[in-house]
């Protein structure tokens, strides 16, 4: 704690450490498991030695990445079918189909 003088009137101030700033960063949510479940997760979560917001904290972050990188990907596939590689024919087919399938 640290001790500043206003005007006249001394002040008391608390620094708060790194983990009360990251939970003030935190929103709750209410979640609705089944009991069963529920008892596997803390399980789960005593097993890691953390705590059951920990691990869905994980679990949804993972989600969110993996949708994110799919959906960059996606986009990427997308952008590749619009704009196809030369293939070195200028567009012109050189080949009948009857060419293609002799034996």
């Amino acid at each position: 704690m640290t001790c500043v003088s206003l005007s006249g009137r001394d002040r008391m101030h608390t620094y708060f450490r790194a983990t009360l700033i990251y939970v003030a960063d935190n929103q709750n949510i209410t979640l609705s498991l089944p009991r069963q479940l529920l008892k596997r997760v803390k399980r789960v979560a005593a097993d890691r030695d953390t705590s059951v917001s920990a691990l869905m904290a994980e679990a949804l972050s993972r989600l969110a990445d993996e949708e994110r990188r799919y959906s960059a990907a996606r986009k990427r596939a997308l952008a590749a079918l619009r704009s196809p590689r030369s293939l070195g024919t200028q567009g012109r087919r050189t080949w009948s189909r009857d060419e293609l399938h002799e034996r």
